[in-house]
């Protein structure tokens, strides 16, 4: 952490040492292999089942050069901080696993912070923020083949749809091979569409019901198979629409939203009771709150999240 008039107090952080994280460095550079090796000893999450909704924390924004959370432009800039606050949020029970970028999945490795949880690598980085190709968003991040070696449950895209940029044609493509790539190993293709445009040369995704609606219609037929494929979808108007567009296990965005922190989790919470939804992926909101504590708004989205399996009768069958 830097001075606190520079950066909110973290509650609860570990220690404000520089050098607290230099044994990573150490590792990578005398001994990389060690990052395989903690992927292969760690202890797996038990398994999803429906029901018990899984709180995921997302931590791939950077690697999209994405590092503004609360008003702040580099609130995402400094890694140890980062690292920080995602080890307070994954030291919460209820924290079922990580969606993340290779570098930062690899920190949390070696720091054995995984142990126990769902990973989810972040596969296309590509289409940088602000970059002028944005829509052409390549998959540059972690592959199937890597996320089968690491025992990650599977991998996530964003998959923006653009009516009017020529690059959507082969972002939908990359993505149908990305989700058959994941199937093929047994690995969840967690899909994340929008409906999005150029609007005074940046890009900004349509959040209609009527938009949403359709982008899950697109996203969910790519690829030769759907049997491994989740939705990751926003928090919108009339969301019970919405979920009536797929049978998919859906996790619900939180994004970097501006209202009032009691407002935006009401709305997740009247989200997470609707059928089909499987639990939150969630991380600038958590990671960076306005008071610092990290640790309170972790605790407070996982006691909106339902912890029952839902049985055979319950589920219609």
């Amino acid at each position: 952490m830097t001075t606190a008039a520079a950066t909110p107090l973290i509650k609860g952080a570990f220690d404000d040492d520089p050098r607290r994280y230099e044994h990573l460095t150490k590792i990578r550079l005398e001994d990389p292999d060690a990052i395989a090796r903690a992927a292969r000893e760690r202890k797996p999450h038990p398994g999803v089942v429906l029901g018990k909704q899984n709180f995921i924390v997302a931590a791939d924004h950077p690697a999209r050069g994405a590092l503004a959370a609360q008003g702040r432009p580099a609130a995402m800039a400094d890694r140890r901080e980062l690292l920080d606050r995602l080890r307070i949020a994954l030291a919460n029970p209820a924290v079922d696993g990580v969606l993340a970028s290779p570098d930062i999945m690899d920190d949390l490795l070696l720091l054995g912070a995984l142990e126990g949880k769902l990973l989810f690598g972040s596969m296309n980085r590509g289409g940088l923020a602000g970059f002028v190709n944005e829509f052409d968003d390549r998959f540059t991040g972690h592959t199937a083949a890597a996320l089968e070696a690491l025992g990650a449950t599977g991998g996530k895209m964003l998959t923006r749809i653009c009516l009017g940029d020529p690059a959507t044609a082969s972002i939908l493509e990359s993505t149908a091979k990305a989700v058959d790539s994941l199937a093929e190993r047994r690995l969840v293709a967690m899909v994340e569409p929008f409906l999005s445009t150029w609007v005074d040369g940046k890009v900004r995704n349509d959040l209609s019901p009527e938009a949403v609606i359709k982008s899950v219609a697109i996203a969910e037929g790519l690829g030769s198979t759907s049997a491994y494929m989740w939705m990751k979808l926003p928090v919108v108007a009339e969301m019970e629409r919405v979920m009536a567009a797929t049978t998919l296990p859906t996790v619900l965005l939180g994004g970097d939203p501006t209202g009032h922190r009691d407002e935006v989790f009401a709305s997740w919470g009247a989200a997470l009771a609707l059928p089909g939804v499987q639990g939150l992926t969630v991380g600038r909101t958590l990671l960076y709150p306005a008071d610092g504590d990290v640790a309170g708004a972790v605790a407070a989205a996982a006691s909106l999240l339902r912890t029952e399996e839902i049985t055979g009768k319950e589920a219609g069958k």
